[in-house]
């Protein structure tokens, strides 16, 4: 029997069930609502690169940073979280997330330039990256398997819709504001959160011995930095020679994300390591893990190029731009619960794979947009492309998660989200490379800007269409739990 599972008995001794029942919905809810404010700030630049490359004066390969900065902060402080579940109670491991954020869109809404809002951008992310794993654990600690899948639909509400209305409040707020507005209208509420958790928020799980290994993180962070460093680079080296060789960087954060592995592997053997990779051992767990990475790489790709598009080569403001990707957003906000619901009664096959064809067919679509497309047709492809996505998140991580042993759960939520982020900072640091290059390409031989932006923006999508078969073949071999949450634990 686990610690938190004694202390769940224990309690349940002193308070009538559904005093706590209605204990853990007031926690789930809570957090949920707090996970919904900081996830939206990592897509809210999606539609503000255009305007802030021209008011900073910056590249669009240096303006995409101020989005991979915020998710490779994320895939660096992710694997801190397990250890934080582990030693800290539920209450400080919020306040310290909703600090953090605040901190961070202060710093962000004041910042004179552009390295001080990718500062700020790098504190808000910090306490994002504490927040989804503190919910998911929670859940999964707190929800019994056979209801998870309902739960988790909610969840999937705040990890997709809360990025898909990003874009739309982003355009919303410059249609008529500066883009420090953007921090400035979400830092109230950020702190509103802040003050009702740490009233109304209790603990939920009891604190184990659990050490942190020091070396790991810096592993971590220069491993995965340098490796979307050098993937930003290939952009950068298509339009002005670079003292140093995106290969450089790429080559050496390969090497460091290879003896990061390693180290955790030996560090298991003791319980101690900082990302436990025996999670990866079992099947059932590995194969959503990899598909939602595969997912992440493409739709961040899309949710950065897309904007680029309707503003650069279609000519639409801010605000349109906003309002035609809300739709998809809030078609995926209430296919949520329903798919959740799916699950349970029926496991993830029969939504993992019409999700997967459709997001998949509607990548190949994206290949063929040029200057003359009609909005229309684009609004159309952005809500199936967002029911596809629906169709597959609440399934994955349900599945995924439910097949590790309770004594995993906070392994297993910060192993998704480092490979959701750093798949999400590759795949956007790729995309946008791939854009400029084919651009400069385009461009060189006398195509107009326009033309020249989009032809790139093809080659882009192409690459995630490409990306998007791989997440097609995985869908078909991802199966429910059979007994959820009681996997056995693997060996060492």
């Amino acid at each position: 029997m686990t610690v938190d599972r004694q202390t769940e008995l224990e309690a349940g001794r002193e308070a009538p069930p559904e005093n706590i029942a209605a204990r853990n919905r007031l926690v789930i809810g809570l957090l949920l609502v707090s996970a919904f404010v900081v996830i939206l700030n990592e897509t809210i630049m999606a539609v503000a690169l255009p305007r802030l490359m021209a008011d900073l004066e910056i590249s669009a390969s240096l303006a995409q940073w101020l989005s991979t900065a915020f998710m490779l902060t994320m895939a660096v402080v992710i694997p801190v979280t397990g250890y934080l579940l582990q030693r800290l109670n539920t209450r400080p491991v919020f306040i310290l997330a909703m600090s953090l954020f605040s901190l961070g869109t202060l710093v962000s809404a004041v910042s004179p330039g552009f390295p001080t809002l990718v500062l700020g951008r790098i504190v808000q992310a910090s306490g994002t990256a504490i927040m989804m794993p503190l919910l998911m654990t929670t859940v999964m600690h707190l929800v019994p398997p056979e209801t998870r899948g309902k739960t988790m639909g909610n969840i999937s509400i705040v990890i997709s819709v809360a990025p898909a209305i990003g874009p739309t409040i982003s355009g919303l707020i410059l249609s008529v504001l500066d883009w420090r507005w953007m921090f400035l209208l979400v830092l109230p509420i950020a702190l509103g959160a802040l003050g009702l958790g740490a009233w109304k928020i209790r603990n939920v799980t009891e604190p184990s011995r659990a050490p942190i290994d020091i070396p790991s993180v810096p592993l971590a962070a220069l491993g995965f930095g340098s490796f979307v460093y050098g993937l930003s680079g290939l952009g950068e080296a298509a339009v002005a020679p670079q003292a140093v060789s995106p290969s450089i960087p790429l080559a050496f954060g390969a090497v460091v994300i290879v003896l990061f592995v390693l180290r955790q592997r030996a560090l298991q053997r003791q319980d101690r390591a900082l990302l436990d990779m025996r999670t990866l051992a079992i099947p059932a767990f590995t194969l959503p893990a990899v598909m939602m990475a595969i997912l992440m790489m493409s739709m961040f790709g899309v949710f950065i190029l897309l904007p680029i598009f309707l503003q650069n080569v279609l000519k639409l403001t801010t605000l349109q731009t906003g309002l035609l990707l809300l739709p998809g957003g809030l078609i995926m906000g209430l296919c949520a619960p329903k798919v959740g619901s799916l699950y349970d009664a029926h496991g993830p096959r029969p939504l993992v794979v019409p999700g997967a064809l459709l997001f998949s067919a509607l990548m190949w679509g994206l290949t063929f947009i040029h200057a003359g497309t009609p909005v229309w047709l684009l609004l159309a492809a952005h809500v199936v492309l967002s029911i596809g996505l629906a169709l597959m998140f609440t399934p994955l991580f349900t599945a995924g998660l439910g097949s590790l042993p309770p004594a995993l759960y906070s392994h297993g939520s910060a192993m998704i989200g480092t490979t959701q982020q750093v798949a999400g900072a590759a795949g956007t640091a790729l995309f946008v490379a791939i854009m400029t290059m084919q651009a400069a390409a385009a461009a060189g031989a006398g195509a107009m800007p326009a033309d020249a932006t989009a032809a790139g923006i093809r080659a882009a999508f192409l690459c995630g269409a490409v990306i998007s078969i791989g997440a097609l073949a995985t869908a078909f071999f991802i199966r429910k739990p059979e007994t959820s949450g009681d996997a056995p634990h693997p060996s060492h």
